[in-house]
């Protein structure tokens, strides 16, 4: 359950309240999977830039709900936001965090 929790974040209980302070919804598919639809105002930086672009999402001084399309990738760049000081959520997959918005 701890790995589990580590990789994919206890995301169903934490969305609502991470809207209520403002959170910044950051999509980190690759520009195709964006393309062929994304979450409203989200923020677009794939994983595989996000290790470059980490300052983007520093400076903007907010909280995150990170998401990709399964919830692998996403965990994997709420890890690296959060040893930058961010603090971060993984939202899961599109599908299930669009469901979590309404």
């Amino acid at each position: 359950m701890g790995l589990f929790n580590a990789l994919f974040g206890k995301s169903t209980n934490n969305v609502a309240e991470y809207i209520e302070k403002g959170a910044v919804i950051l999509d980190v598919r690759t520009k195709s999977e964006y393309q062929g639809g994304h979450i409203k105002n989200a923020l677009h930086i794939p994983v595989q830039e996000l290790g470059n672009r980490i300052n983007e999402v520093v400076k903007l001084n907010k909280p995150v709900i990170a998401y990709c399309a399964s919830g692998m990738r996403s965990g994997s760049a709420t890890s690296l936001l959060k040893s930058k000081g961010v603090d971060a959520i993984n939202g899961g997959g599109i599908g299930s965090l669009q469901r979590k918005l309404g």
